[in-house]
């Protein structure tokens, strides 16, 4: 049966709205094939590039499925890289807000300890790499007794990587009866044997589109020589940048190089590689989102799970080593309502590598000319207005996805003996608020956040600026971002 909508998949109405707050229209290829499975509650392998939608084809089935009420950990997602880990959370937590799904990310370079204090609440679904996810489980943090879904995302990068053992260790402590789900652009022999032995005859689902907005994305490329390079790539940016742009290098030294000279030329500029504390990659991410700053000069790290929509441009400064990297890359353009335009700077020794990517998507690049005196200048004068207009303003930027839904700041958490259930039975009692109104409540050491649902929170913080909590009276207000 051909399913084109949403409506159509008998997904709950919390689910249906949370897509529709996200601008989600019709569902994509990989997401009308995977969702009914999923919901069906099948074993399937996914072939499927990247792009695709795939994370909203099993993040939508996972939140329609798990009982929000039930206080245990139901599906686990694991994932190569903490970039992912966190895209892949936030994700999931819009399409189950309204629903109050609630997920955690869990990765290396992060503090064990804020890690086991999210662990502890109600989480729903853990999204993390391997290794830590392990080191979880066997420290005791992560219970998998109840898991009833597994997902393995980009399968093939973790072989790349070196975590097939880690997957089929982390497999082995889970319960026998469960729905497993494994995504994988490409499925290698040591892949086949991994499915093989943990999922149950599962259903092999080959999406034949490549990239679903490749046909939103204009390549081209550019021959310039490496001591003009930057001039070339000063007058692409700003010739044809509509919105934002990453420029991609393939070391971090280059990174710091190229980032170095935009900011020469009054360009608001940050960068992102490998060399950075996770916390600092975050910071910038959530920045970059916020439209903070205008073009992000960056390594492969930023290639996966980033799905900003206002990024309508991608610059390969330096043609990517690696076929698959090419893909990755531009496909974070053209996400949005906005189409994508994708420039390769090559000199004719690094011509190959872009032939090799050729022969690699099955078709020809366009090649384009140097644009014109005027065009440079008038595209400068575009570019710079915009940069002035638009970014750099992070309270005017940040956008709002649910906006019936209001965070509020409670001033008490953990140090105060304060447990979720106070803070529901609290807020229950109040005038004009029901349980149904009350979302995900996050309780810290000092203090606590809690999502109220339909439209109710500003009304809240109108009548109340304290409230009482298992008898302590504390301040109540809206959250800061």
């Amino acid at each position: 049966m051909n399913i084109d909508r949403f409506e159509e998949m008998n997904l709950k109405p919390e689910i249906l709205k949370a897509l529709k707050n996200l601008g989600f229209e019709e569902p994509s290829e990989v997401q009308k094939e995977v969702i009914p499975e999923m919901l069906g509650k099948n074993d399937i392998v996914v072939k499927s590039q990247t792009g695709s939608g795939k994370t909203a084809s099993f993040g939508i089935p996972l939140c329609n499925l798990i009982n929000e009420e039930e206080n245990v950990v139901k599906a686990l997602i694991l994932v190569p890289t903490r970039e992912l880990a966190m895209q892949v959370k936030d994700d999931i937590s819009n399409i189950g807000r309204l629903k109050k799904i609630r997920c955690a990310a869990i990765f290396g370079k992060q503090p064990f300890n804020e890690q086991i204090r999210e662990l502890k609440q109600r989480v729903h679904i853990v999204c993390g790499t391997p290794g830590r996810v392990i080191d979880h489980i066997k420290r005791g943090n992560l219970d998998t007794s109840k898991i009833e879904y597994v997902i393995i995302d980009e399968a093939d990068k973790m072989l790349n990587m070196g975590f097939i053992d880690q997957i089929a260790e982390i497999l082995d402590t889970l319960p026998k009866n469960r729905g497993t789900s494994l995504f994988s652009a490409t499925i290698p022999s040591e892949i086949e044997g991994l499915y093989s032995k943990y999922m149950e005859e599962p259903k092999v689902l080959n999406i034949k589109s490549k990239v679903f907005n490749r046909d939103k994305i204009t390549e081209k490329y550019i021959v310039a020589n490496r001591e003009d390079k930057f001039k070339v790539l000063l007058k692409l940016l700003y010739t044809y940048t509509e919105d934002a742009a990453i420029i991609f290098c393939n070391t971090k030294d280059s990174v710091k190089s190229l980032s170095s000279l935009l900011k020469k030329e009054k360009i608001k500029v940050n960068e992102l590689h490998g060399d950075m504390d996770q916390k600092d990659r975050l910071k910038i991410m959530e920045s970059f989102k916020n439209k903070e700053f205008k073009v992000l000069v960056a390594t492969d790290i930023a290639a996966r799970g980033i799905h900003i929509n206002n990024i309508t441009n991608v610059f390969n400064y330096e043609v990517p080593m690696e076929k698959e990297s090419y893909v990755h890359r531009i496909g974070r353009s053209g996400r949005g309502e906005k189409n994508g335009l994708a420039i390769t700077l090559t000199s004719i020794k690094e011509k190959r590598f872009l032939e090799d990517i050729e022969e690699y998507i099955g078709y020809k690049i366009e090649e384009i000319e140097m644009p014109s005196y005027e065009e440079v200048i008038e595209g400068r004068k575009k570019f710079l207005e915009d940069q002035k207009n638009n970014y750099g303003d992070k309270n005017k930027n940040t956008k709002i996805i649910h906006n019936e839904v209001t965070k509020i700041y409670i001033g008490a958490g953990k140090k105060k003996k304060i447990r979720n259930v106070d803070i529901l039975g609290a807020l229950s009692n109040l005038e004009g608020l029901t349980g149904k109104d009350i979302g995900i409540i996050d309780v810290q050491d000092g203090f606590s956040f809690v999502d109220i649902l339909n439209k109710k929170g500003n009304e809240l913080l109108k009548k109340y600026k304290e409230i009482k909590v298992k008898g302590k009276i504390v301040k109540i207000s809206k959250a800061k971002k």
